[in-house]
């Protein structure tokens, strides 16, 4: 029994031996770094995925080594579970594309966000209204993420998409999410104050916005409305009245959102 027990325990040695070195592991002390403890070969297949969400597909295997910086012989290994998995898909051509899995999850994540009911109808009715085309943002990381859009009626349009990613530094909407962020730096600090941000050639030279906050049940920052198109209809007249049409729609999803919540009281953010 004794030997039994020391032969297991071994086995446990050696186990960890094995597993530990997979994990990032530098800077122990919780409290003197902010890195988050994160295993290395999920990263890498991670690194893979978001190959096939950047750039234009399919892709080959010479092109995701290109793009990841990984060797092709790992690559196909991460390729090989994707693809098990339905993530991945291989072409007749050999190369690679997405699978029904990364579709399946994308509607799981609409069905989660269960703000869309609520904005997709606010957002088709500020176009209706008369706005440019209303979108909705939030932020993922150091980039924010056009969620759902709506295009306005005019014949001419600015060229955003759901699935785009944008920068965070630039444009209405990224003012809104760098101006409520926990951080809340003061030169946005009049953004801030009016709930209301406009940028004019920021993103686009061609293009002007105006954005504003959707608040959730504890007044925390949930995404930002925006309305954007060529700058030219961005008239004084226009950006009163859609400034206007933008902050009651922000009020009426973050009212709803509350309700969502199960709290009906206002957010007194407007």
């Amino acid at each position: 029994m004794v030997a039994k027990s020391i032969t297991k325990k071994a086995n446990a040695q050696e186990l960890a031996k094995i597993i530990v070195p997979r994990i990032s592991t530098k800077k122990t002390a919780s409290k003197a770094s902010d890195e988050p403890l994160t295993v290395a070969a999920l990263e890498r297949a991670l690194l893979v995925l978001k190959a096939f969400e950047d750039n234009k597909l399919p892709l080959s295997l010479a092109q995701l080594s290109s793009l990841t910086g990984l060797y092709k012989s790992t690559i196909l290994r991460f390729l090989i579970s994707f693809e098990a998995h339905g993530h991945i898909r291989q072409l007749d051509d050999g190369k690679y594309t997405l699978g029904p899995a990364a579709f399946r999850l994308g509607i799981a994540y609409q069905k989660a966000f269960s703000l869309e009911g609520i904005l997709l109808p606010v957002l088709e009715q500020l176009v209706t209204d008369g706005t440019e085309s209303a979108s909705f943002h939030i932020q993922v990381q150091k980039r924010r993420l056009c969620l759902y859009r709506v295009d306005s009626k005019h014949p001419t349009l600015d060229t955003i998409k759901p699935g785009d990613y944008l920068p965070l530094d630039r444009g209405a909407a990224g003012k809104i999410l760098r101006a409520f962020a926990p951080e809340r730096p003061d030169s946005l600090k009049a953004v801030r104050d009016e709930a209301l941000a406009y940028s004019d050639g920021e993103r686009d030279p061609a293009c002007a916005a105006l954005a504003a906050p959707v608040f959730g049940q504890q007044g925390e920052l949930i995404g930002a409305i925006s309305l954007s198109g060529p700058k030219e209809r961005f008239t004084k007249e226009n950006i009163s009245r859609m400034s206007r049409l933008l902050k009651s729609a922000a009020r009426t999803v973050s009212d709803q959102a509350v309700s969502v919540a199960g709290n009906n009281s206002q957010t007194g953010r407007f």
